[in-house]
């Protein structure tokens, strides 16, 4: 009876010892849990997007509304936004306080203009050194101030002039262009100043030859690096109050798998690309045939008819866009003399290559409006179009009798 005894009380303080190296295991793996979770729940500040109207530009991280979002919503100081007269607005540090037209979070851009409306005046004290953004393409701007008296540059419409700071008495350009900074120095303009200006466009200077420079400043910052982040449709967020790590949240995953969309993007691409490149093949073929017969249909006008005839014959005939090089060579030739006398006493500078004529230079006169050009110049430009470069009207063909 008694070793029964023992053995089931020897029995009953095993399953107890057991139990509570369970319960002992158990309390462990919780304890090592829950600090996991909690890290993982605090990893992350939440913070609601906020704008100044309801039209405005969404502010989000890296941006934060100052005061309606933490400090934390932020990646730091820089990124400050406030609301102004229901305008959105940023302050840099030497250049002052700028509206914010549009944030581009996934291309990491922002475009800021003047609350004054004269954003070239803030142009030229422009000062971006102490902030995290920097031009998307910067181009070199060189500002000239023209006396106003002296009109005869504005017959040219590349040239816009700044109104803002333009006056009674001086006129103000500004220009990428080496040819257009020589020209308004050959007018009497005095050059005001030459700045880097953050545009749109990398080939500014090729494509604009005078601005007025009221378009937005675009600006981009390369930290916080989110731009993964939000392509991928996620939500980039900084990790902790103490930290400037970033954590990209809410990614939404793709339903095909990468290996499979990138199978799919070889397979289908390869064959789009070449039916592509057929079609631009196809449609080029067209193009030139359809140009080559045009030129074929133009018909050649007799000898024997006026210049009169030769016109109405022409106007009636199929268009083409340039001219050849006997029509070219027909039209008159002038060496100019010491006197530089010309048929229009206001035809003092080829409005192509805007320069002025000097003595012995060859010119040429377009009939019959009579302008005059650099032979080289109109020659080239008349080969790619069939109008006087300053009219626009199409010239009447001159015939020379035999």
């Amino acid at each position: 009876f008694w070793s029964h005894f023992f053995s089931l009380q020897h029995l009953t303080k095993k399953k107890k010892m057991d139990l509570t190296k369970t319960i002992s295991f158990s309390l462990l793996f919780l304890s090592l849990l829950i600090p996991t979770t909690t890290t993982t729940t605090t990893a992350t500040v939440t913070c609601t997007n906020a704008v100044c109207r309801r039209d405005g530009p969404t502010i989000r991280f890296p941006f934060r509304l100052k005061p309606q979002q933490s400090q934390s919503c932020g990646y730091d100081k820089s990124f400050d936004l406030t609301c102004d007269i229901n305008r959105t607005t940023i302050t840099l540090p030497f250049s002052g306080n700028f509206t914010v037209e549009e944030i581009d979070y996934a291309a990491q851009e922002i475009w800021i203009n003047d609350p004054n409306n004269c954003l070239p005046r803030r142009i030229l004290e422009l000062n971006l050194s102490a902030t995290p953004f920097s031009g998307v393409y910067s181009r070199q701007f060189t500002f000239f101030k023209c006396p106003t008296s002296k009109t005869e540059y504005l017959r040219f419409s590349p040239l816009n002039p700044i109104t803002c700071l333009s006056d009674e008495n001086s006129t103000v350009f500004a220009t990428p262009s080496t040819r257009m900074m020589n020209y308004l120095s050959s007018r009497s303009c005095r050059l005001m100043k030459t700045v880097y200006v953050p545009v749109r466009w990398p080939f500014y200077e090729q494509t604009v030859s005078s601005s007025d420079l009221s378009d937005n400043l675009w600006l981009t910052w390369r930290v916080p690096r989110c731009r993964k982040c939000e392509i991928r449709g996620g939500k980039c967020g900084i990790k902790s109050n103490s930290s400037r790590d970033t954590i990209c949240s809410h990614v939404h995953k793709p339903a095909i798998p990468r290996r499979a969309r990138y199978a799919i993007a070889i397979g289908a691409g390869i064959p789009g690309a070449l039916i592509a490149f057929g079609l631009f093949c196809f449609v080029y073929s067209k193009i030139n045939e359809c140009i080559i017969k045009r030129r074929r249909l133009v018909p050649s006008p007799p000898d024997h008819i006026n210049n009169a005839q030769a016109a109405h014959y022409l106007h009636s005939g199929v268009v083409v866009t340039g001219l050849d090089e006997p029509t070219i060579e027909s039209y008159p030739k002038i060496v100019l003399g010491e006197s530089k006398r010309l048929p229009k006493i206001d035809d003092s500078t080829c409005a192509i290559c805007l320069s002025e004529y000097e003595p012995k230079e060859t010119l040429r006169t377009i009939p019959p409006c009579q302008h005059c050009f650099h032979a080289d110049c109109i020659d080239e430009w008349l080969k790619l179009n069939g109008t006087c470069p300053v009219c626009r009207n199409s010239p009447e063909q001159i015939f020379i009798a035999a």
